[in-house]
């Protein structure tokens, strides 16, 4: 073969070879370790977003829950945050005000159909989508509130404060039960807002001021506020939940078990109450004491990093997440709520007549974010010390104020977080 004809083959060769390799995308995931469902489906999600195009390649990062938050902090100020973020729906505010996070530049009607908890907002702006959400409710057996003559509550007619009051008061009198409820005090952190900030919300009050997000003076320590520390301290004093030193085995199956007739608790627990108790299983709406039933809503989510050098990537990258087969499939994998009605159908568990059905209609009719602002990191342990002081016996005007204090403080130290 002749150098000519040697030099035509290289060419015809290299015309004919494949394209260079896809770009890569960095995605940091906080559930390393866990073993669970969710952190086999993340992966799954990221082997067929790579295997369905050619332009991008996302490599997966996984880290400690515990110390996920705290590494991208580190990240952030070294200059080295991943392209794609896994980010809790209330800390999402804190990220963006900050400069860890870009607008997603999605079409936003394309989240018409989705629940609200499911979408994160800063300043006008779609930051994060997650593809699930939870719910909590009020977690008994119909055949306990029976016995005791308690009225089965619904979405349209919830518990009033004075029926809830009562009935724990029955409950408690019965003497069938360690404690009528079980709040959950065997948790910590941010399952105090998520979970106990909605009972202040339904009194009248908040963690802070939502019009301006520039003071936590009047909600947190108004009249409906101070009426929900009383109250708040009343079910310890009065021995009708556990207090803050609950075991967490207690927790964990202290209904399953008897010793309590009620738990406040979310979705991504019921599957075990209903393989125990089958259709005498109630999962209950929250108690309306004034202003309305609510709960919490928003849980992890996806967003882009504000250095990303491949926002477009990324952005293909939670489309593609962005289908109801993926909602689907993260809800019958974890037992958390699809958020979309078109997904729900299509689950084990959220589909009409299904087990959990209820939970979609709670998180759709009683949800409530939490502060949707930068200050609400340091906002959550502020109210977190002042429920469990007042748990403990602590005045509760005193650690209302005092709690509103230090709230303040921080809004003006960080020149009120950009609002």
């Amino acid at each position: 073969m002749n150098r000519t004809l040697i030099l035509s083959c290289l060419i015809a060769g290299s015309l004919s070879a494949p394209a260079l390799a896809e770009t890569e995308l960095s995605l940091w995931y906080h559930g390393a370790g866990s073993a669970n469902a969710e952190e086999a489906l993340v992966n799954q999600l990221v082997e067929e977003f790579n295997a369905s195009q050619s332009d991008w390649k996302v490599v997966i990062e996984t880290f400690p829950q515990l110390a996920y938050n705290d590494a991208v902090g580190a990240a952030a100020l070294a200059g080295k945050l991943p392209d794609i973020l896994d980010v809790d729906g209330p800390v999402m505010p804190n990220w963006a005000w900050a400069g860890y996070m870009q607008p997603l530049g999605i079409d936003e009607a394309k989240l018409e159909s989705y629940l609200p908890g499911s979408i994160g907002r800063w300043n006008g702006e779609v930051y994060s989508v997650g593809l699930w959400d939870a719910a909590v409710a009020l977690t008994t057996r119909r055949s306990i509130l029976e016995k005791h003559g308690i009225r089965v509550p619904s979405l349209e007619e919830p518990w009033s404060l004075d029926e809830f009051n009562g009935a724990l008061e029955t409950l408690k009198a019965s003497g069938d039960y360690e404690h009528p409820l079980d709040l959950g005090m065997a948790w910590k952190g941010e399952w105090y807002p998520y979970a106990f900030s909605p009972f202040l919300q339904s009194f009248g009050g908040d963690i802070v001021d939502r019009e301006a997000y520039q003071t936590a003076e009047g909600a947190l320590n108004g009249d409906e506020a101070l009426a929900f520390g009383d109250w708040w301290q009343s079910l310890f004093e009065k021995g009708y939940v556990p207090g803050t030193s609950q075991d967490a085995a207690d927790r964990e199956n202290g209904l399953l078990e008897g010793k309590y007739a009620m738990s406040w608790n979310g979705n991504w627990a019921a599957l075990p109450v209903v393989e125990a108790f089958g259709e005498d299983a109630l999962f209950l709406p929250a108690p309306d004491f004034g202003s309305g039933s609510k709960i919490g809503a928003a849980s992890w989510q996806f967003g882009i990093s504000a250095t990303s050098e491949h926002p477009d990537g990324a952005r293909a990258f939670i489309e593609f997440a962005l289908q109801d087969r993926w909602f689907a499939a993260f809800s019958d994998g974890t037992g958390l709520i699809p958020v979309t009605a078109e997904a729900a159908k299509d689950t084990k568990n959220y589909n009409a007549g299904g087990p959990l059905e209820v939970f979609y209609g709670l998180s759709k009719a009683q949800a409530v974010l939490r502060p949707v602002t930068p200050g609400y990191i340091v906002q959550a342990k502020v109210f977190e010390k002042a429920l469990a002081d007042i748990a403990n016996g602590a005045d509760v005007a005193d650690t209302l104020d005092a709690a509103v204090d230090e709230i303040n403080d921080d809004i003006e130290r960080n020149g009120g977080y950009g609002h």
